[in-house]
C-alpha cells in the first residue's frame, strides 16, 4: 500500500512540473512575441516559423 501511495504522489508531482514548465514557456513566447525590441521580436518570429506555427 505504501508503494502505491508513493507512485501516485510522484505522478502528480511530474504532471505539475510539466504544466509549470509549459506555462513558463508559453509566457516567454508571449512576451517575446509582443516585445518592442526588434531583435527580441524577430528572434521569436523566426522560432515560430522554424517550429511550424503560422503567424501571418
Amino acid at each position: 500500500m505504501t508503494a502505491i501511495t508513493k507512485a501516485a504522489a510522484k505522478s502528480g508531482s511530474a504532471t505539475l512540473s510539466i504544466v509549470f514548465v509549459a506555462l513558463i514557456g508559453a509566457t516567454v513566447l508571449f512576451l517575446a512575441g509582443h516585445a518592442q525590441s526588434a531583435t527580441l521580436h524577430d528572434a521569436a518570429h523566426d522560432m515560430r516559423h522554424a517550429t511550424g506555427f503560422p503567424c501571418h
